[in-house]
């Protein structure tokens, strides 16, 4: 990434890596690599500490400098350069696209170094396709709602909320639709990402946060109300000693408010874009998981 789009074709401006206390080197070897490396915990240290992907991401809006951002998961196993430059392309040849998402084949691992072609994705269509189609059919349009990889103006980003877990794409998606529309969307033909799919019930805690994020979503925009309290537990079950055992998780709904209202960031990006307008458009790429591939 840095080799072909720093070096070899100046488009890029800056690659950061967000660390949130991994314990495999991640720091060290992305530093290796002369690139931006920071740890969650301490950026805005003062604010209340959590952990979670979209966590790293609302923070990576506080230390990039670009105005315009490329999202990018750390843990691909076939990163390439395209998964920058294809996201990238949309916003800078047309004014009208705002937000770049996405797409691609999602192979699925059914072995060691055996996959079969197509099979991931299967929150999206057990969960978040189906809540679209009931609620909101224009978001079905989006083909990989919940990928991992995307990019956008810093004015989109830091104007809506951020869940600090697995909800982060649902939320960010449901809320550009209700204030800016989908002319505002482009989609990204990627080819192909291959990254460690997760066993069934990781799946389900995903699901359960996506879903709980949603629905506070629908009550907002679409007015619908539900008339009583959502749990935060979830329920699974485990089986030891041939026994059955209840797996119950905790798992919070908070959000990031807009980093628009947050006041360091005021003062650092809002003030000085009031003073001077005439910016340089710098892109910047953010890496926020626990492994560093892809930077060299």
């Amino acid at each position: 990434m840095k080799s072909e789009l720093m070096i070899r074709h100046p488009l890029l401006d800056e690659i950061v890596v967000i660390d949130s206390g991994s314990t495999d080197q991640t720091r060290n070897i992305a530093r290796s690599y002369d690139v931006n490396v920071y740890e969650a915990d301490n950026i805005l240290p003062h604010l209340q500490k959590f952990k979670g992907k979209g966590e790293n991401l609302w923070k990576a809006l506080h230390v990039t400098h670009g105005d315009i951002i490329i999202y990018i998961d750390a843990d691909i196993k076939n990163i390439h350069h395209r998964f920058a430059y294809g996201l990238l392309g949309p916003l800078l040849l047309t004014d009208r696209i705002r937000f770049a998402k996405a797409f691609y084949d999602r192979p699925i691992s059914v072995g060691d170094n055996k996959w079969r072609p197509t099979g991931g994705g299967r929150v999206t269509e057990l969960v978040t396709r189906p809540l679209f189609s009931l609620f909101m059919p224009d978001l079905t349009q989006i083909l990989q709602p919940l990928s991992g990889e995307y990019a956008g103006y810093r004015s989109i980003f830091e104007s809506i909320p951020f869940h600090i877990g697995y909800g982060v794409e649902t939320g960010m998606l449901m809320d550009i639709y209700e204030k800016w529309g989908l002319d505002v969307m482009a989609q990204v033909d990627l080819d192909r990402r291959v990254h460690k799919n997760q066993d069934t019930k990781a799946l389900g805690r995903m699901a359960f946060v996506i879903i709980k994020t949603f629905l506070s979503r629908i009550e907002r925009q679409l007015g619908i109300s539900i008339s009583q309290n959502l749990f935060n537990e979830m329920i699974q079950y485990s089986l030891f000693q041939n026994q059955l055992r209840p797996d119950i998780r905790t798992l919070e709904k908070y959000e990031r408010p807009p980093m628009k209202e947050i006041p360091e960031y005021r003062e650092k990006f809002i003030a000085k874009r009031k003073n001077r307008y005439v910016y340089h458009n710098i892109r910047s790429v953010v890496s926020s998981n626990d492994k560093p591939s892809g930077l060299e």
